[in-house]
Order: C-alpha cells, then sequence, then structure tokens
C-alpha cells in the first residue's frame, strides 16, 4: 500500500513538473562528471569491464544500462523533460553523427574541477578514472560550436535559449584526495581552486555566448554511503541526529559557501547573464530529514545495491561485481550504489530545482522565455 501511494505521488509530481514549467529552453548543455554522465564514460572504452554498462544499472526506466551511473534517469534528465526536450546525447555519440541541436552532455564520469596535472603534481593521479576534467569538457563545447551556429548573431541567438549546467562537478577532486587519506583540514586548501575551477569554466561560457546558467553545489558527503563506510567513527558525537557525518557535512557546505560567493561576484562581472545556483545539499537534506514523507522506506543513508555492510557498501564488493545484489524496489531507497543516488532521488532534486525551493533565483522565474 506504501508503494502504490508512493507512485501516485511520483505521477502528480511529475504533472506537476511538466505543467509549472515554460517550454522556453531549445536545448542543454550540461558539464560535470557521474551524477549526470548519460553515456561518455561507456562510450569511451576507458573501462574493459564497466559495470555501468550492464544490469542492475539502468533498471528502472531505460531497462537496460545506458553509462547512467544509476538505476534510472538523472537530474539531466528530468530537467529535459521539465522543458519538453529529448535526452540529452553524450558528446561522444554527437561525435558518431547524432543530433546535436537541442544540447549535448559533455560530462564523464570520474571527471574533476581541476585539471589532471593538478593531481599528478602531487603524487594523486594514480587514482584519476579520467584526465577528461571540466578544461577538457570546456574543449569539447568549443569544437562542436562551430556545428551549433555560424557567426555570432546566430551563436547569440542559439543560446540565449539554451540552458547550460556546469556540474555538480568538483565531488571527485575531493573524493580522491580523501580515500587516499588526506584529512579535512589538509582538504580545506583545495576548495579555494575547485571553486576557482568552476567559476572560470562558468565565466568561460558567458564569454562563449551563454546567458543562462546552472551551478550546482556540492551534496552532503556526509550521509553518503560510502563515506560513512570508508570513514566511520566510533563516537557518537561525530554523527548528527540522522547518522550522517558531521564534519564531512561541513566540508560540504564550506565548499557551496565559497561557490555561491564565486557566483555572486560573476553576477556582477555579467549582469545580462542569469546564473542559477543548484542548492543539491538543501534537496537532499530534505529527504534525509523527512526519508518516510518522501517515500523513501529503506532508508536514505543504506545503499540499494551493495554488497553488505552497515551501509550495504563494500569496495571489494560494489555494485554490479561479483558478491554484490540490488534491492527489490530502488524507489523506496534514496541512495543507490554507495556513491550514486537513485532515480527515485534524482527526481526529488530535479523538481526542487524546477519550482525553486532549492534553485537560486527559481529556474521557472527565467525572463527569456521567447
Amino acid at each position: 500500500m506504501k508503494n502504490k501511494f508512493f507512485i501516485l505521488v511520483i505521477l502528480f509530481q511529475t504533472v506537476d513538473l511538466a505543467l509549472s514549467t515554460p517550454k522556453k529552453y531549445e536545448s542543454i548543455f550540461n558539464f560535470g562528471d557521474s551524477l549526470s554522465d548519460t553515456g561518455n564514460l561507456l562510450l569511451s572504452g576507458a573501462l574493459v569491464f564497466p559495470v555501468i554498462g550492464q544490469l542492475p544499472y539502468g533498471e528502472t526506466f531505460f531497462q537496460h544500462a545506458t553509462g547512467r551511473c544509476s538505476d534510472g534517469r538523472l537530474i539531466i534528465d528530468f530537467i529535459a523533460e521539465a522543458f519538453s526536450l529529448p535526452y540529452l546525447q553524450p558528446y561522444l555519440a554527437v561525435k558518431q553523427g547524432q543530433s546535436s541541436q537541442h544540447g549535448v552532455n559533455f560530462a564523464f564520469s570520474g571527471a574533476t574541477a581541476l585539471d589532471a596535472e593538478f593531481f599528478f603534481q602531487r603524487n594523486m593521479g594514480s587514482i584519476l578514472w579520467t584526465n577528461n576534467s571540466l578544461n577538457v569538457q570546456l574543449g569539447w563545447f568549443r569544437k562542436l560550436k562551430s556545428d551549433l551556429c555560424s557567426d555570432d548573431e546566430s551563436c547569440d541567438d542559439f543560446f540565449k535559449k539554451s540552458l547550460f549546467l556546469v556540474g555538480e562537478i568538483g565531488g571527485n577532486d575531493y573524493n580522491y584526495a580523501f580515500f587516499l587519506g588526506g584529512s579535512i583540514k589538509q582538504l580545506q586548501s583545495m576548495v579555494p581552486s575547485v571553486v576557482g575551477a568552476i567559476a572560470n569554466a562558468t565565466s568561460a561560457l558567458i564569454e562563449e555566448g551563454a546567458v543562462e546558467l546552472m551551478v550546482p553545489g556540492n551534496f552532503p558527503i556526509g550521509c553518503s554511503a560510502v563515506y560513512l563506510t570508508l570513514f566511520e567513527s566510533p563516537k557518537k558525537e561525530d554523527y548528527d541526529r540522522h547518522g550522517c557525518l558531521k564534519a564531512f557535512n561541513g566540508f560540504a557546505k564550506n565548499h557551496n559557501n565559497q561557490l555561491k560567493q564565486a557566483l555572486d561576484t560573476l553576477r556582477q562581472k555579467y549582469p545580462h547573464a542569469r546564473i542559477f545556483y543548484a542548492d543539491y545539499y538543501g534537496a537532499a537534506m530534505r529527504y534525509v530529514h523527512a526519508p518516510l514523507h518522501h517515500g523513501f522506506y529503506g532508508g536514505t543513508l543504506k545503499a540499494c545495491c551493495g554488497g553488505g555492510g552497515p551501509y550495504n557498501f563494500n569496495i571489494s564488493a560494489r555494485c554490479g561485481h561479483p558478491g554484490s545484489e540490488a534491492c527489490k524496489d530502488p524507489s523506496v531507497y534514496s541512495n543507490w550504489d554507495g556513491i550514486h543516488l537513485t532515480e527515485a532521488a534524482y527526481r526529488h532534486i530535479a523538481l526542487a530545482l524546477i519550482n525553486g525551493s532549492s534553485s537560486h533565483p527559481p529556474l521557472i522565474s527565467s525572463p527569456l522565455s521567447d
């Protein structure tokens, strides 16, 4: 009965999302990492045996693996749906001849905001999944630009009807460093560089003609199954009342605060552009605070797909690997594989961005409608 009620809630939310959104964007361009990659890592062939290329990844909506790091759709997919646009083609598919007129997804799983050189200089290069950083993705956009428009006038006309999403990105910059043993105190010194890279990319896109840009902050990593598993603490005071690691959530909030300050500076520099801050942290904490209200009867800290342990995250039996198993109903979990979220969680966050409760200013209030 609970599941039926949850399905009805989702149906009404989807209808509300579609009806309350003006059909104004004609294309979307996305930059980021595995939170929004719709197939670039898989198409690249970088992984010999990519688990994201097989079930249970993709089982919920597409019913086959697509290269998305989830059981189904991502935030970027719901945003495309809300504006009646097709799902974004990954850049590597566009290179193979797919249309790019409705936008392109440059996001690449494992990508960082900082260039790979930063990590190699600090003896962290061996852990990188990819060298396709935010700067590399910007280079891909510039290469593709001539296929989208031919001169400044046509580009201005095309991009004023486009939405650019710059992230979420930066999470992997911290993940790699934390997973190699870096402390929160040590990583605080990275934050200005990571935020600066995101701000510089946003500025570069505006210089290329973008006028509507959404820049997401970081998620509450202290509520993530991978962090809860790897950084488990015997001290009760290290956890908040919902079971999240307070120090890591504090780190994410610091990143977000610095990012918001950087975006304020960009708004002053580019008054003609509309720059939205997407509060992923706040949107996620809503269902962490009230999981049952959002239909997450399986909880918000434990992964749906994994190889056991208190949070169902086992580094030696990760989702898709031998020894792991997916839950029967991902819709009642917010965490998919210990690192990424379920389609159900991404839907809640996307709705919050569209209706403005987690987007500053609200995405639907944009004046560039025709």
